[in-house]
């Protein structure tokens, strides 16, 4: 399992219209085949200054890198993310083995 996760702040003024359009518009990446567990969150912690972050869980690599290359993901990437995202981290996480 992967859990693919984003942190990030947008260029628009928070609580704006073209703030909640983006993240309305993002849900489109909850359709794409292999997501699974999708959710937009607020940041709330003092200790960085992102706003928001994404998270989302694939079965394997194999899962992860068709989201990566679908057509939705791509054109998100290009018409949204890159114009209006100010600044972003992205973790990809896998569990841990236990003994």
């Amino acid at each position: 399992m992967i859990r693919h996760t984003v942190v990030f702040r947008l260029k628009h003024p928070k609580g704006s219209d073209p703030e909640a359009r983006f993240l309305a518009d993002a849900r489109v990446l909850a359709s794409i085949p292999g997501v699974g567990q999708f959710e937009q969150l607020r940041q709330v912690s003092p200790k960085n200054d992102y706003d928001f972050g994404f998270s989302m869980e694939f079965a394997d690599q194999a899962a992860y890198s068709l989201y990566n290359d679908h057509p939705d993901h791509v054109a998100f990437v290009r018409d949204r993310w890159i114009p209006e995202v100010e600044a972003f981290l992205e973790i990809d996480y896998e569990p841990l083995t236990t003994a």
